[in-house]
């Protein structure tokens, strides 16, 4: 059944480009991300999943779109590195406890509801040690018309994240103007970008 992303992916280009997000790029290039098993969550056409696998890690990725998970295969050969692209609801997803090492998510954005619990089960879901990072449209994005939901309740505030993962590593945290040139995500935008670790046992 085809849903407003497979209308959206059903084009012959990317919707958001074929290279990574920059801040995803950022963190695989300078913090210890070297190895392991990772998952993208709500991750589209691939094209992070894709940059993370180039770095030698196993990556799978969960997105509802199939058409979207199509063209993450499609790249993922294109560039010679496997991911395992999974059709998967968050609403029904399978999470597992302490089943990964690092976790990105890049522009996914859900209801409020699906939005906690989403990130309560990652922070389930990732082994002791292991990272979450993620950079989403803040609150403030809507004015600057360079991309994401125009729907306020879907955008992130600082304290979703901060009472989230307060006992948590913070290795990175930002909220303000970032320029981004990612297909439809153009422009002048206001994001908010966090990188956490999991405490060891």
């Amino acid at each position: 059944m085809n849903n407003q992303w497979d209308n959206r992916f059903q084009i012959n280009d990317y919707l958001f480009g074929k290279e990574a997000n920059e801040f995803i790029k950022y963190c695989y290039e300078n913090f210890q991300l070297k190895t392991g098993d990772a998952l993208a969550i709500a991750e589209g056409e691939g094209r992070n999943a894709v940059f993370v696998a180039q770095k030698g890690i196993n990556v799978t990725t969960w997105d509802y779109s199939e058409v979207g998970l199509e063209k993450t295969r499609e790249l993922a050969k294109e560039n010679g590195v496997v991911v395992k692209a999974e059709h998967v609801d968050l609403n029904d997803a399978p999470w597992k406890e302490n089943q990964w090492d690092q976790i990105f998510c890049v522009f996914g954005h859900f209801p409020k509801q699906l939005r906690e619990s989403t990130l309560a089960n990652i922070k389930k879901a990732l082994k002791p040690g292991g990272y979450f990072i993620t950079e989403v449209y803040s609150v403030h994005q809507l004015p600057y018309q360079s991309g994401g939901p125009k729907d306020a309740s879907l955008l992130y505030t600082p304290e979703e994240f901060i009472s989230q993962f307060n006992d948590w590593r913070t290795i990175h945290f930002f909220m303000g103007e970032v320029m981004r040139d990612e297909g439809s995500h153009n422009g002048l935008s206001h994001v908010i970008q966090l990188a956490v670790q999991k405490p060891t046992l």
